[in-house]
């Protein structure tokens, strides 16, 4: 398939800038995979779309303050995105500009309390540096580091935590796993009262997750690998929910691919940690998942991708114009749709 099957013309008024009011706050579209039948609702109405059996897997990575802004030995400014840490004080980053971090750069942040050499480059860009300091190198970043939100938001928040969802708890993402950002605590609490398992991957949102297909030909795209864990808990879940006859619901497209990244002989899990590069497009046939939660994406984006693997192209496009028409709002701080 060619990555131009997955484009689709969005008024760029659709991107929603700031978090809604509430949480819960904003509207929902589902979709019938076999049928491709459209329905609005709004989100806080999705207890009543599961039942008691039901599995939802969460996804409790944490967001990192990762952009940092300081500047380079010379004076000139620098912009760098941690990725992914690889121990004793060396990162995977993305720098801005790219062409002035070469290997040896050294870079300052802050009143110099943090500071950084780049240590190599890769082809695809990508820089090893390694961060030199005193004291907790997560309260310098806490103090230094602001949230990187994408760049299709252009303004700041005010409140870090609507960056958050409720339920985060494992430090590590560059980007929020923006579908479980709808939930409130006590919405998911009803969702439990009503007989619904409710259970935690982590997947630590990376590169692999935003980063865009530049090739015509989508399978010549390679994700970029994206640590994964699946405690023996949420295995456990998943796989009485499946031999009980209940749905897998995974919220985001993160969980789904750490769920189907790990899911063996009918859709059973074990408990694992390691990293998952899985490419989720059209002809995937899925193993684990019965339903799936997502924001609405960007064009052309692994994330519709997916959707469309799970959905089938024409009715995720059909859906998407019926969002663009009813005005949803798009992207990570916009509307959901439920897949089922």
């Amino acid at each position: 398939m060619k990555k131009s099957d997955f484009y689709f013309d969005l008024p760029p008024e659709l991107i929603a800038q700031t978090p809604p009011a509430e949480r819960d706050g904003g509207r929902l579209l589902r979709l019938d995979r076999r049928t491709g039948a459209a329905e609005h609702g709004l989100f806080r109405e999705i207890p009543e779309l599961l039942r008691a059996g039901d599995c939802l897997v969460l996804n409790d990575s944490r967001v990192i303050p990762a952009r940092l802004l300081g500047r380079r030995e010379t004076g000139g400014a620098v912009e760098i995105v941690l990725l992914r840490d690889l121990g004793n004080g060396l990162w995977e980053c993305v720098t801005r500009p790219g062409k002035k971090t070469r290997p040896g750069t050294r870079l300052f942040f802050g009143a110099d309390e943090l500071r950084a050499e780049v240590e190599s480059a890769s082809d695809s860009g990508l820089r090893n540096i390694r961060f030199f300091h005193d004291g907790i190198f997560s309260e310098l970043l806490d103090k230094l580091g602001k949230m990187p939100l994408p760049p299709y938001i252009r303004g700041e928040l005010t409140d870090r935590e609507r960056y958050q969802t409720v339920y985060s708890r494992v430090s590590g993402s560059a980007a929020a796993p923006t579908a479980g950002l709808h939930f409130t605590r006590d919405l998911l609490d009803e969702i439990r009262a009503r007989g619904v398992e409710v259970v935690c991957v982590t997947l630590h949102v990376g590169l692999g997750t935003f980063r865009p297909v530049k090739s015509d030909d989508i399978e010549d795209h390679v994700m970029h690998a994206e640590y994964c864990a699946i405690s023996g808990r949420a295995s456990e879940a998943v796989n009485a929910a499946r031999e009980s006859g209940g749905r897998v619901v995974a919220v985001g497209t993160t969980s789904c691919r750490a769920l189907e990244s790990r899911a063996g002989r009918g859709g059973l899990l074990e408990p694992f940690s390691g990293f998952t590069n899985i490419f989720i497009y059209p002809g995937y046939e899925f193993k684990c998942i019965d339903g799936l939660l997502t924001n609405l994406h960007l064009p052309e984006s692994t994330l519709i991708m997916l959707v469309s693997a799970f959905a089938g192209r024409e009715n995720v496009m059909r859906a998407y114009d019926a969002a663009i028409r009813a005005r949803y709002r798009f992207f990570s701080f916009g509307d959901a749709m439920l897949i089922i």
